[in-house]
């Protein structure tokens, strides 16, 4: 079996589950990675039975191929060999014994296809986040965790259960290149270059969410002067490349989650 250079975690679980022979070594630490990031939302709690999704594009197939989980099982049950592979449409490239979400896939493939730094693409609907999701106000900028997202959040207004293809310029219009996503009346959307990095602006959303909604229930909150707030933007390391964009704290929890 290929190892997974840097991650023990991922060679300890998924030493059992042999790389196919046809498949590329940089395929297959794909299909680890991603795997695993589908146990860290399920220990999160991250879940939504069998819906919601996290895909990844294959960084060594051309034209551009994307993983994404098998449509009817649990983030508990995704293995680096069940992932399905499929082209930038949605279509199954290969042998799969499973099917995909195509509603799933259509905002995804929206954000994959017109955003060429989008290699990973994620997507909630966790109680806090379709909360503030569903808030007229929005995020507001008043707790540690929306301070340091000033201007990094993007909103898209809801248009509907996401089918229709011609909804993904619009969504990349109301992206703007923001990382971080709130989908009106829906959930909350994260892409970033790597899993880490997506990984690390959704748990900071989704940690602001939480606070936000925390927050709500006690009464008025103080307000964060804006030159605070853009300190802390300014100053919050993880979203940066140079310090790993997030790389640390994914493969913590990796070794969390793979325990658990």
């Amino acid at each position: 079996m290929t190892t997974i250079s840097g991650s023990p975690a991922l060679n300890a679980v998924f030493d059992s589950c042999d790389q196919p022979a046809e498949m590329s070594n940089a395929e297959w630490a794909a299909r680890c990675e991603l795997a695993a990031c589908y146990r860290v939302f399920d220990y999160l709690g991250w879940t939504e039975l069998i819906y919601n999704h996290i895909t990844l594009r294959l960084s060594d197939e051309n034209p551009p191929a994307f993983l994404i989980n098998p449509f009817g099982l649990h983030y508990s049950e995704v293995t680096p060999r069940n992932l399905v592979k499929v082209d930038g449409e949605g279509n199954i490239l290969g042998d799969s014994e499973f099917p995909i979400n195509p509603a799933g896939f259509t905002v995804h493939a929206a954000l994959h296809n017109g955003l060429p730094g989008a290699h990973c693409v994620m997507h909630t609907h966790t109680t806090a986040g379709v909360a503030v999701a569903c808030s007229a106000a929005g995020l507001r900028s008043d707790n540690f965790y929306s301070a340091q997202l000033q201007a990094r959040v993007a909103y898209h207004d809801f248009e509907g259960v996401t089918v229709n293809p011609e909804e993904g310029p619009r969504l990349i219009r109301s992206i703007d290149g923001k990382k971080a996503v709130i989908l009106r009346n829906h959930g909350l959307l994260s892409w970033g270059a790597s899993i880490p990095e997506a990984f690390t602006y959704l748990w900071t959303l989704n940690r602001a969410c939480e606070i936000q909604l925390a927050t709500s229930m006690m009464g008025p909150s103080l307000s964060i002067a804006p030159e605070i707030t853009a300190k802390c933007a300014k100053d919050a390391l993880q979203f940066d490349p140079a310090f790993g964009a997030g790389r640390d704290v994914f493969d913590a929890l990796v070794r969390v989650a793979l325990k658990a």
